[in-house]
């Protein structure tokens, strides 16, 4: 007798609050969704993970968040639906503007991991090719899809919240004046990050230097606004990138070769011996497994300096190593100081010779002792 008693005032209590369990059920549900939606990503994830392809990996890793935020959004939604047809509260009649905004917004949030994962992969999956992708192009590129997904996000949802989209943009063109007047500084930035994307004088990991300014070092990060460049003594310099359009910029990284163009000078006693320490010298750079030989090579004779015999050699190495390149230099200085001492010869140093005039006496001390002429 009590239990059916009992079943009958839960069956009432029920009849009455149905929307109640209703809400129940379907809050269970989106957590049950939800923690399905979890492991399954998770394996997914991990068999993916060991494969060469770019985009599997890069998909199922961005769709974990945004597709269980996803089921979230629609869930409650429901749920609030159910209430709003219950209780009639006004407050639930932006329910199906919100749910909207949120599955754009969700949407949005994939396509940037998306975006995000492919660039990481793709950049990091070249580094064993033979031509890896440019790190500052795929930088670019990346940043420009995100920012065209924010942009056609933005516009759905003003559309969607009812908006005219042609009147957003009529203002934008009147809206876009007055901000480029205010911010012309910083569209000055944008447009010279743009340039050094489009014209890439330089890229991330390259050696820059600019005779204009006291910029040197190796570039870390472009970005839109400013663009970092750690100096050689590790100090990080951040440079706004309208700069970059008024100022000239070297990229060593770039050079096909490395130069060598060093002045030697010889004793004036060793001039009979120049001739041949020359050519001895131009013999062993022509030798030298580290320099190549269809670039510019010289050696000559070049000045009669102040206290040297002075010839320079000009060529160039195969390397552009700035650590190999110095190693190279090294070993070909002393090979030349080897030549010059295997010939007799001496590497000038500055001197001076000074000439003494003889001094003759007076007639009228001709003759005296030094002791009779401090007498007198």
């Amino acid at each position: 007798m009590e239990i059916t008693e009992l079943y009958q005032s839960l069956h009432d209590w029920a009849g009455d609050n149905a929307w109640i369990v209703q809400v129940f059920v379907v809050v269970f549900l989106v957590l049950l969704l939800n923690l399905i939606l979890r492991i399954a990503m998770r394996r997914l994830h991990q068999k993916l993970r060991s494969t060469r392809n770019p985009w599997d990996d890069a998909v199922v890793a961005a769709l974990q968040k945004p597709l269980r935020i996803l089921v979230w959004i629609v869930g409650i939604a429901f749920a609030a639906d159910i209430v709003r047809l219950e209780t009639g509260a006004a407050i639930f009649n932006a329910v199906g503007a919100v749910r909207d905004v949120g599955v754009i917004a969700t949407i949005t949030w994939f396509l940037l991991r998306l975006a995000r994962n492919l660039e990481h992969n793709v950049i990091a999956r070249s580094k064993d090719r033979e031509q890896p992708v440019d790190v500052t192009t795929a930088d670019a590129i990346g940043k420009l899809v995100r920012a065209s997904i924010l942009i056609t996000a933005a516009l759905v949802v003003l559309q969607t919240l009812g908006f005219s989209i042609s009147g957003v943009l009529a203002f934008g063109g009147i809206g876009g004046i007055a901000i480029g007047f205010a911010a012309k500084d910083l569209l000055a930035n944008f447009f010279g990050g743009l340039m050094i994307y489009m014209d890439r004088p330089f890229s991330v990991g390259d050696w820059v230097r600019s005779p204009d300014r006291e910029i040197e070092g190796t570039v870390e990060h472009i970005g839109w606004r400013l663009t970092r460049i750690r100096t050689f003594d590790k100090r990080p310099i951040y440079i706004p990138n309208g700069i970059f359009s008024s100022i000239a910029v070297v990229n060593p990284s770039r050079m096909t070769h490395r130069r060598i163009h060093e002045t030697i000078g010889l004793r004036y006693g060793d001039v009979g011996k120049l001739p041949a320490i020359l050519a001895d010298v131009k013999l062993m750079l022509q030798q030298h497994p580290d320099i190549d030989t269809s670039q510019t090579l010289m050696v000559n004779f070049n000045s009669f300096a102040a206290s040297s015999l002075d010839f320079f050699i000009y060529t160039f190495t195969h390397t552009t190593v700035w650590t190999r390149y110095h190693e190279i230099k090294q070993d070909v200085l002393l090979k030349i100081s080897d030549i010059i001492s295997g010939h007799g010869a001496e590497i000038a140093f500055p001197t001076s010779t000074m000439h003494v005039a003889s001094i003759t006496p007076a007639p009228e001390l001709e003759g005296l002792t030094p002791s009779a002429a401090n007498t007198d």
